[in-house]
This record gives structure tokens, C-alpha cells and sequence, in this order.
């Protein structure tokens, strides 16, 4: 443990790249601001939420003797990530990887927070701290300035008893919230939300973290445009970055006989997902995966994907990832099966499609957006 340094972890099995780093000063400040909490928390009382690739978790089991830590990483490549972190600095079996529930949150003294840039997913989180937490839980939730706003307090502020800011230091800086709110002072919150898309027909449901929300996209609803030409053969789709899963719902809505895979690396969006099947009367025919670019779904074995990719790595624009999941679609697709796409049109992905999937051809265009279909090779 006295070996342990913060430039030895890495974010593998994310996307890496000069511009995209493992540990920033905010993971460093939050352990900082926490260290006389985290001394006096009994054994197995130390949370910590929204860590990247384990600073956070190993930072304070190496650097503050924290034991028995539990964690909740949204991405599934987050908590690959702190798993091969640990291994490589001798931390294996230090923590435990729990959902966002209360498994994770029964009493804990100390919860350390990576603020996420979403006020509905800091919502969430306040709930559920103030929900099943010690009742005089210290929550140390630390990010960028740049990505902060005084609305954070605001919903800390809802569920926690006092809310401090911190000065800031490297551009980074700290909101510490103590003690819970009385029962009855606290808003009656309640995850998923649901919100019916009249255009659509859908009731689209979504944890705190789920991107986009109870909304549909401008990107996600123009390829929905589409629906009825996408291989209209098809037996097995799959909704690859399903999201709250709205195109899988859709899809199996619209086609009475398709199995459909829904498969997303963020756990807010599979939970999403897998509730706004049930909402559409369409769970026995949808099937939620949390995976990493479809990992686990075998070789050629569906004939549909549908795709709109991130273009964001974290707060970094960044088109890893979607050429990561250009890959992972030509890979399950069947030779002649088709990948539906939609992107941003100043990125450029037609020659990307081509090379990774195959012959791909323009379907729909408008000011923003492209709509492409390629066809396995």
C-alpha cells in the first residue's frame, strides 16, 4: 500500500487517449476534504459513488486505511477499470462493487461523490443517501469548476441537512453536505420517472443518470423516422447504446414477432431501459444487457443493430467510442444483416461505416443529423 500512486492507474478498458486521463485534481481534493470523516468511519461504512476508474475507492483504502469500501459505478467500464486498478496496485478484495440502492448505502458515515454533471442523477443519489444513510452521514462530493453550478447545493440541499462549498483548489472544488433532513422536509422523490411521448406512443422511463431522461433525443427520434424500413426481416434486432431503451421498445412495439437485445455499459441506462420495456407491454420480447460494446453477445447472430453513438467521452468530445461500437455491430451482425445509424453530420462517419461494417448509403438528412444504413459484408 505505501507503493500506491494515482499516475498508475489507468482507464483500460475505456477509451484512452493523450487528452483523457484516469485521475483528475478533484479525485485528489475529495480525498483531501474527507480525510478527518474518513479516519473516524468504523470498518464498512465508506461509500463511494461515480469514481472513474478507482481513485476515489483506492485512493481511501490506501491513503486513509478505509476498509470494507462499497462502490457504484454507472459504466460497467468503470468498475472493469477499478478492478484492474486494484489488481495492479495489490488492492484486490478492498472494496465491493454494489447498484445504486441500499446494499450500497445502509449505514454509511462517509460517502464520496464524483458530482455528476446531471442534477436529476445528483437527485437520485441525495434521495437515496438520505433514504438509508447514517443519520449523520458526511457526503464529500467534489468536480470541476467548469462543470459546476449552484443548483448542485440546491438539490444536496433538498435531502442533506447542511451544505457547505469548499474553496476551490486546481480548478476543482468540494460541496460537503452533513446529516439528513427530517422525513418530512424532504421532497417524496421517486426513481424511475416516466413521462408518455405522444408522438410516439411510448412511455419512456429513466433513472437519474439515464441520458436524455424522460425525453427522446432530436438524434434518436429523426432515425426513429426510419423504423419501418430497417430490415424489415429481421428475427433478432439489437438497440446497441440502448439508453432508456426507447428505440428497443419501439422496435418490438412495431414488429410483433422480433426479439430484441438492449444493451448499454451504464447501469442507469439498462435499468431505464429494462423498465420502459414493462411500461410498453414488450419485456418478454426485450432482453436488457449491461456489456461493454456488446462483449457477450455472440458472433453473427443478429441481423438488425440500431446505433446513435455518443460522440462525448465524459466531458470530452471524442469519437472512440463510437468506433468502438462500429466494430462491436459489424462483429454480432450476420453476413447481409444492417446497421442503422444516425450522427451528428459534421463528424463524418460514412468512411468509418464503410471500412468497419461495409457498403453504407445515406437514408435520411436533415440540418443536423445523418441517417445511414450499412450492410454487412
Amino acid at each position: 500500500m505505501a507503493d500506491f500512486a494515482f499516475e498508475a492507474l489507468r482507464r483500460f478498458p475505456d477509451v484512452e487517449g493523450p487528452n483523457l486521463v484516469a485521475v483528475d485534481a478533484s479525485d485528489r481534493l475529495v480525498l483531501d476534504e474527507a480525510t478527518a470523516a474518513l479516519a473516524a468511519a468504523p470498518e464498512g461504512t465508506v461509500v463511494v459513488i461515480g469514481d472513474r476508474y478507482g481513485a476515489l475507492t483506492l485512493g481511501a483504502v490506501a491513503l486513509h486505511g478505509a476498509r470494507a469500501v462499497r462502490t457504484h459505478q454507472d459504466p460497467l467500464t468503470g468498475e472493469q477499470a477499478l478492478a484492474a486498478n486494484a489488481e495492479r496496485c495489490d488492492l484486490t478484495g478492498t472494496f465491493t462493487s454494489h447498484p445504486l440502492d441500499a446494499t450500497l448505502l445502509t449505514g454509511a458515515r462517509v460517502v464520496l461523490l464524483q458530482l455528476p454533471r446531471s442534477l436529476d442523477a445528483l437527485d437520485e443519489i441525495a434521495a437515496l443517501v438520505a433514504a438509508h444513510a447514517d443519520p449523520d452521514v458526511v457526503v464529500v462530493g467534489g468536480g470541476r469548476v467548469k462543470h459546476m453550478t449552484l443548483a448542485m447545493n440546491d438539490v444536496l440541499g433538498r435531502h442533506l441537512a447542511t451544505v457547505e462549498a469548499r474553496l476551490a483548489r486546481q480548478k476543482s472544488r468540494v460541496l460537503v453536505a452533513t446529516g439528513i433532513r427530517p422525513t418530512a422536509d424532504r421532497p417524496t422523490t421517486t426513481w424511475p420517472a416516466r413521462e408518455h411521448d405522444t408522438e410516439l406512443g411510448l412511455t419512456v422511463c429513466a433513472h437519474g443518470a439515464a441520458f436524455a431522461g424522460t425525453r427522446v433525443d432530436v438524434g434518436t427520434r429523426f432515425l426513429l423516422g426510419s423504423l419501418g424500413a430497417m430490415a424489415p426481416d429481421a428475427a433478432r434486432a439489437m438497440d446497441l447504446g440502448c439508453g432508456t431503451g426507447v428505440v428497443a421498445s419501439a422496435l418490438a412495439v412495431a414488429r410483433p414477432t422480433l426479439h430484441v437485445i438492449a444493451t448499454d455499459d451504464s447501469a442507469a441506462a439498462v435499468a431505464s431501459a429494462a423498465t420502459t420495456a414493462r411500461a410498453n407491454g414488450v419485456a418478454d420480447r426485450v432482453e436488457v444487457l449491461r456489456d461493454d460494446a456488446a462483449s457477450t453477445v455472440p458472433d453473427a447472430s443478429v441481423d438488425l443493430v440500431v446505433l446513435n453513438p455518443p460522440f462525448h467521452v465524459g466531458a470530452s468530445v471524442h469519437t472512440g467510442v463510437a468506433h468502438k461500437l462500429f466494430g462491436a455491430a459489424a462483429r454480432v451482425l450476420r453476413p447481409g444483416g444492417q446497421l442503422w445509424t444516425v450522427w451528428n453530420s459534421h463528424l463524418l462517419y460514412r468512411p468509418a461505416l464503410e471500412r468497419a461494417v461495409g457498403p453504407t448509403r445515406q437514408v435520411a438528412r436533415n440540418s443536423k443529423f445523418t441517417v445511414t444504413v450499412s450492410t454487412r459484408a
